[in-house]
């Protein structure tokens, strides 16, 4: 049960941030400006992780082994490894500032509705690079979500004078992004240890991001206005508790259940920008993230059955 509460837990903590991003925008603050407070908090908090677990797990367990020995998954990585698993964690910054911006254009229930086209997207792409027909369970959970997205997005009642154009290609190209990191991400260095992987993925993002928006607020002052708290709270159920959580979590559960609890990210996101935000979320909004969230799990369901049945003997 801790691990499923583990799991569970993470997927909120990214439910939150889109709340998080809206104040912070409230407060005059730009998108480098957010996105690099939140990447400069991850980064230190990932590093102070892995730092502590590494040397945790040099204690020695009896007496027949070394305080020295190198502990499993933190052997010295090459600088090909390390350079990898940079590149690994680009995705992660493209996709909330493409997520960040949405958010400027629209509100954040819309623009959750769109970074969580990634679920039909992902099947896109395996379908081309593996040129396969998605299966008859695929090709109904793309008709769900679909039809999930038509509602939660309130094209029935408020029709489409809501949306912005720029602001809805923001948020798919987000879901594009998040397929991106998803397909690379699990394939780079899998031997290391989950903490460390992270904080070099973290490392990876915030060197681009220092390219893409050079981090001025760290010189001008502005790193001890409110702009740290923000930047604090977003790092830290951004880029830290969700990666530690679901590290501890999806290897005792397993992908399929991790799949299913992950998708409480989009209720938690939606819910909060109705109660903080005072968005305009009607019932049959509620209905269509409903339906999304049966598309996501439908999957990972038939999966899990077809477990269970090759576990019980004929």
């Amino acid at each position: 049960m801790k691990y499923l509460i583990s799991v569970f837990a993470g997927a909120i903590s990214y439910g939150i941030l889109s709340t998080i991003v809206v104040k912070a925008y409230a407060q005059g603050y730009q998108l480098g400006e957010v996105v690099g407070a939140q990447l400069l908090t991850g980064f230190i908090l990932s590093w102070i992780l892995a730092m502590y677990t590494k040397r945790r797990s040099r204690r020695p367990q009896n007496q027949t082994v070394s305080a020295s020995a190198t502990p499993s998954g933190f052997a010295r990585l090459t600088w090909k490894q390390r350079l990898l698993l940079m590149l690994a964690g680009a995705p992660t910054v493209v996709t909330g500032l493409l997520y960040y911006q949405s958010l400027r254009y629209n509100p954040a229930s819309l623009s959750i509705v769109l970074l969580f086209q990634f679920t039909w997207i992902s099947v896109l792409i395996q379908a081309v690079i593996t040129r396969r027909r998605p299966s008859n369970i695929m090709l109904w959970t793309l008709l769900i979500l679909f039809g999930g997205t038509f509602l939660a997005a309130g094209i029935i009642g408020q029709g489409t004078t809501h949306f912005n154009g720029v602001g809805i290609i923001f948020g798919l190209l987000s879901a594009i992004s998040y397929s991106l990191f998803i397909l690379f991400s699990g394939k780079v260095v899998p031997s290391v240890h989950p903490t460390y992987r992270s904080a070099w993925m973290v490392t990876g993002g915030f060197v681009l991001l220092c390219i893409l928006f050079p981090p001025h607020f760290l010189f001008n002052g502005m790193i001890w206005s409110s702009l740290m708290l923000f930047g604090f709270l977003l790092g830290l159920f951004g880029a830290f508790i969700p990666p530690l959580l679901f590290a501890i979590g999806v290897p005792r559960i397993g992908e399929a259940m991790a799949g299913i609890l992950g998708a409480a990210e989009l209720p938690v996101a939606v819910l909060l920008s109705t109660i903080v935000l005072h968005e305009d979320v009607n019932g049959l909004q509620w209905v269509g993230v409903v339906l999304i969230l049966i598309g996501v799990t439908l999957p990972e369901l038939y999966k899990l059955r077809g477990q269970n049945k090759k576990l019980i003997p004929s």
